[in-house]
């Protein structure tokens, strides 16, 4: 396990497996005298205080110290060794929760109401554990004014923009840059897979629809996968271990990976 430096981006690696580390994730992390008590070694200040906006202005690695200065101004000198350790268990609560595969036959999974206070409540927990067990989640009555979406989201966790910015609206347009962009149905597909990495989390908000049809499909990769994998395995190990190359082009912007 390490950290690797590449353009002001953090890396964790493990063997062949690479994952940025999110710049708010570092900024928690801080340990300078003002940010962190020395003798309890907990934090001094408040992280959902925090922008969400955080990013690393520039970073460098000093022998077994990661030096960054963030974009609001704070600097930091970080254990290299502590983060690679710290990150290559973060994920042990969500490993505990078991993934339920489904297809067409499921029944009876819970729909959530959104009400004042949703985000501190135990629906929240509730909401983020059937998550992850099914690979998704629907959540009804959710304020659709002033973008709500970008606050319900940040209640979750960091938003990250991409090109198109930090939301957008699914729509017909003339000259669309996207399918999505279309009155063509969609077939179900791997939303945004030539960007590293793809996007953990998706949220999707029905502002106004006046046509009919649109409905929403869902589909379990991990059932696809296993089902592939059972009836043609050679194309499962095809779909496994050849990589393919995702591209995105419009007239402002290639992504490729």
């Amino acid at each position: 396990m390490k950290i690797e430096l590449q353009e002001n981006k953090i890396y964790f690696k493990n063997g062949s497996i690479q994952k940025e580390i999110h710049p708010f994730w570092l900024r928690e992390r801080v340990d300078g005298e003002e940010f962190l008590d020395k003798g309890t070694q907990q934090r001094l200040f408040d992280p959902t205080t925090l922008d969400s906006e955080i990013s690393i202005n520039t970073a460098s690695i000093n022998e077994k110290f990661l030096e960054i200065n963030f974009n609001d101004g704070v600097k930091s000198k970080l254990d290299i060794d502590k983060l690679a350790l710290e990150f290559s268990n973060k994920d042990t609560v969500i490993k505990s929760i078991p993934k339920i595969k489904w297809n067409s036959t499921l029944e009876k999974i819970k729909n959530f109401e959104y009400h004042d206070n949703f985000s501190d409540s135990k629906e929240m927990h509730d909401l983020l554990v059937s998550f992850y067990k099914y690979g998704f989640v629907i959540i009804k009555n959710i304020p659709t004014n002033n973008n709500f979406i970008v606050n319900f989201a940040n209640s979750i966790g960091s938003v990250r923009r991409t090109n198109f910015g930090e939301y957008f609206d699914v729509k017909s347009k003339p000259d669309p840059n996207d399918l999505a962009y279309t009155s063509l149905g969609l077939s179900p597909h791997t939303d945004n897979p030539y960007r590293n990495p793809v996007p953990c989390i998706q949220l999707l908000h029905c502002i106004e629809s006046e046509v009919e049809g649109g409905l929403s499909t869902l589909v379990d990769g991990f059932t696809v996968t296993e089902d592939l994998n059972k009836k043609f395995p050679e194309f499962y190990k095809i779909l496994s271990e050849v990589k393919v190359r995702f591209r995105f082009i419009d007239k402002e912007v290639v992504l490729e990976d």
